[in-house]
């Protein structure tokens, strides 16, 4: 469900790289070229006006200052014509100014291009920095691993270590790679992961991640994933990608500037043309009224501070432990008009313990608990790790063959010579087993050995307390629908729904009937509405994949999540959406007030160029002054605090 990258041509700038002016971290370079270059001028304009020397000599000064400044300039639109990309800023800027020299209008020509590449340095400026905080915020890359080999330690280059390697990490330092806690204890900030600020703590035998950073203690872990395929690898690659899937407004931004750069030089150089041509106007003047109208024209407030803004809010969402996968996404977060959520491990905490055992026809409670386990040994369903928790004795696998399961039904099967089936009330009436549905709340797991009935084992699941919060979070920001498709047993789901005042929920669902659910929801949305599915990202693919927006639950450490879904919420908590949302209504808030800002101050100074009131010298701060305003609201996207 990857979008592909959309191709950016005619583009001026793009986030986050820019393809013109990136000065970066050139800075210093840069400034000095602009000191010499307005000495230059100032030189150009006191000889002009107060020596007594020839134009030609002026004209001199003022070229050396114009190919000073400009002739990186004249060369990039040189190389993007030979390209076929003629009509962007580099363009427009040495058509102006080249025009500008043409009627003499030297000191005009080299002025153009102080106050553009000045207003490029701090345009790139507040880019370079937008992308720093991307940078520092996503700074969980480790540099080093130290491997334990034959009783020693070795700095080695993460890249470098194998699966079942021995790792040493120290406090203070980021956990290189995914792997299980072998010796040591220690806790663990795992903030720039999950964005959250309490600590969690890591013993013998648990999972940790790449990224985390050791707060105490010495940890021994041995390495269960390589760099490539580690956590912290793929969070800093989901980022880092973010940026080539546009949001709609985006690809508009860039097809409006396709069709508006051109149309505009050609509006300029008819209006160059016409009077002279036609009703005796003055070539000079309304030359300079084409020149002075081309400058305006330039469309790179929108071109850079769009992509920007929502760069800014795929940045300020990751900080906050929310990873987007574009701005396309982010977008359609803006808009949300039905959440779909799965219930386990989604509103409720899918960490299941048995709490009822109803033996029936003759067995004994602890033969059923045994043929259950027996079934559930090679499942990791958490029904099935329950189940087992529960038994407490090692299963002889040995002793186990035929294992078979059925989707949304159960498993079975051939333990000892006997045919064990466990599953749900849909497993044992496909089997032809007789048995009476028991009462009470609870999912329910009915056992049959040889087609006769053994019993029932009741499992509960807890809410989350987060998930309150979370339904009524999106309901305060106008989520018309909140539901609930679960394969769990209907009365179950029902019970779940009520406390957590659902709209509508459906239980006993297939995989399949999930899909063909969100099919039928997605046809009830309003006109431009969107529709979530929050699901763990395993099981819930299909559906996933359906939604406009698919959400995963708890992606921390879950490679199917990180995969399948558009978002991956990277806690256990729900109400991470309700974040997600606020953040892509300010990005999509901020965008639109960019497009207004713009495209309004630009028809102003348009006009007014049109009518000979604007001057070159005004027309050059419009356009560097509208994008770096448009510029700078943007970055508030990224210093927001929500």
């Amino acid at each position: 469900m990857m979008n592909k990258p959309a191709q950016q041509s005619g583009c001026v700038h793009s986030v986050p790289k820019g393809d013109c002016c990136d000065h970066g971290g050139d800075n210093r370079a840069v400034i000095v070229r602009l000191i010499a270059g307005a000495v230059i001028l100032a030189a150009g304009i006191l000889l002009e006006r107060f020596a007594a020397v020839d134009g030609y000599a002026a004209l001199a000064v003022f070229a050396a200052c114009y190919l000073l400044l400009g002739g990186d300039v004249l060369l990039r639109s040189v190389k993007n014509i030979a390209r076929g990309q003629v009509f962007d800023e580099n363009f427009l800027m040495a058509a102006a100014s080249i025009g500008a020299f043409a009627i003499g209008e030297y000191a005009e020509a080299a002025g153009v291009m102080l106050f553009y590449q000045a207003g490029e340095l701090l345009q790139d400026t507040a880019v370079h920095k937008s992308k720093k905080s991307i940078a520092d915020l996503m700074d969980i890359r480790p540099d080093s691993a130290r491997l334990k080999r034959d009783g020693e330690l070795i700095t080695v280059s993460p890249e470098t270590v194998r699966i079942g390697d021995v790792i040493v990490v120290g406090p203070g330092e980021k956990i290189p790679l995914d792997g299980v806690v072998l010796d040591g204890e220690a806790m663990l900030d795992a903030g720039a992961l999950t964005g959250e600020s309490v600590p969690r703590k890591a013993s013998p035998s648990d999972a940790v991640l790449s990224g985390c950073v050791n707060q105490n203690g010495v940890l021994t872990i041995k390495v269960t994933q390589t760099f490539g395929e580690s956590t912290v690898s793929k969070i800093i690659g989901l980022v880092e990608n973010a940026a080539s899937k546009k949001a709609p407004t985006e690809n508009f931004i860039t097809k409006f500037a396709l069709v508006y750069t051109p149309a505009v030089t050609g509006l300029a150089a008819l209006l160059a043309l016409i009077p002279p041509l036609l009703f005796g106007g003055v070539w000079s003047e309304w030359l300079s009224r084409g020149l002075v109208f081309l400058v305006i024209s330039c469309p790179c407030a929108l071109v850079i501070s769009i992509p920007l803004g929502f760069f800014g809010g795929i940045g300020g969402a990751s900080r906050r432990g929310i990873l987007v996968k574009g701005g396309n996404y982010l977008e359609a977060l803006a808009h949300l008009d039905f959440v779909v959520f799965d219930k386990t491990g989604t509103l409720t905490k899918g960490v299941f313990d048995v709490t009822e055992i109803r033996p029936a026809n003759g067995f004994s409670g602890e033969e059923l608990l045994e043929a259950a386990a027996n079934a559930e040994s090679f499942s990791n369903h958490p029904i099935a790790l329950s189940i087992r928790r529960a038994y407490g004795k090692p299963v002889d696998k040995n002793r186990l063959s035929g294992y078979e399961e059925t989707a949304g039904r159960g498993v079975s099967v051939c333990a000892s010579g006997r045919m064990i089936a466990a599953g749900n009330h849909e497993l044992m009436d496909k089997m032809g087993v007789i048995f009476e549905e028991p009462a009470g709340t609870g999912t329910k797991v009915h056992i049959a050995a040889d087609g006769v009935y053994m019993g029932c084992i009741a499992i509960s699941d807890e809410i989350k307390r987060d998930s309150h919060a979370a339904v009524a979070a999106l309901k305060a920001r106008g989520v018309r629908k909140a539901v609930m498709l679960t394969g769990d047993d209907p009365q179950i789901a029902e019970t779940v729904a009520k406390e957590l005042k659902l709209d509508e929920v459906y239980g006993g669902l297939l995989p399949q009937q999930k899909v063909e659910m969100v099919e039928t929801l997605n046809g009830r949305k309003r006109a431009n509405g969107k529709l979530a599915f929050v699901g763990d990202g395993v099981n819930d693919a299909p559906v996933l994949a359906l939604a406009d927006v698919g959400v995963a639950m708890g992606g921390l450490g879950s490679d199917a999540a990180i995969e399948a879904a558009d978002v991956v919420l990277m806690t256990d908590e729900p109400s991470k959406l309700a974040e997600a949302v606020d953040i892509a209504r300010f990005t999509k808030r901020v965008v639109r007030q960019n497009i207004v800002f713009a495209l309004g101050i630009k028809g102003v100074f348009l006009l007014l160029g049109a009518f000979g009131i604007t001057t070159m010298w005004e027309a050059v701060f419009a356009d560097v002054g509208v994008a770096l305003l448009a510029t700078l609201n943007a970055m508030r996207v990224m210093r927001m605090k929500y």
